[in-house]
């Protein structure tokens, strides 16, 4: 009896997986069987204990407090969130597909040493657009609506939009209205 193994590279594995998964009808078992595929099997994002996407990354995992809130940080694609030195993520936050959330800095003269900074905090009923970036340090109050492709530099207080490179507040909003998922 031979006992050979076939070993398939593992782009190959993923395009057939990812074949499989788009005939399944329900979205909710699909996201599940895909997430558990990638982290439990695969072993991408495994040290992370919520779904996370394939293609997203989180560093640090146990440096994150979120709130009650889905989708979970790192559950859309090309999500990056680094929490060296904390992320504290408010209830009922939207993150887009692409976002980066960077908690920390590198020293510039050991590329290896991250800077100490005060912790990322998003507050409640924040959303982030697509390609947001979120740096060091900055606090964002409750219902602040970051514009897709912004560069967050500094911290915003309650009820604004904010947009460019580096954000800025475009316009103040009202409060917000919308159905609140606490879980």
């Amino acid at each position: 009896m031979n006992n050979r193994r076939i070993k398939l590279p593992r782009f190959l594995v993923k395009e057939i997986i990812k074949r499989v998964l788009t005939r399944v009808k329900y979205i909710g078992l699909k996201n599940t069987l895909t997430y558990f595929f990638f982290q439990r099997i695969l072993r991408i994002n495994s040290h992370v204990e919520w779904p996370v996407h394939w293609a997203s990354i989180v560093s640090s995992p146990d440096r994150i407090q979120r709130g009650s809130f889905r989708p979970y940080p790192g559950y859309m694609p090309g999500q990056y969130i680094q929490a060296v030195n904390g992320v504290v993520i408010g209830r009922n936050v939207r993150l887009g597909p692409g976002v980066k959330i960077i908690s920390a800095d590198h020293d510039v003269n050991d590329f290896q040493v991250h800077l100490v900074n005060s912790p990322i905090y998003i507050g409640d009923n924040c959303w982030l657009g697509a390609d947001s970036v979120i740096l060091p340090g900055v606090k964002l109050g409750n219902h602040v609506v970051v514009a897709a492709g912004a560069v967050v530099t500094k911290s915003f207080g309650e009820n604004v939009l904010v947009g460019g490179i580096p954000a800025r507040v475009i316009k103040r909003i009202g409060a917000y209205q919308g159905k609140v998922d606490y879980i």
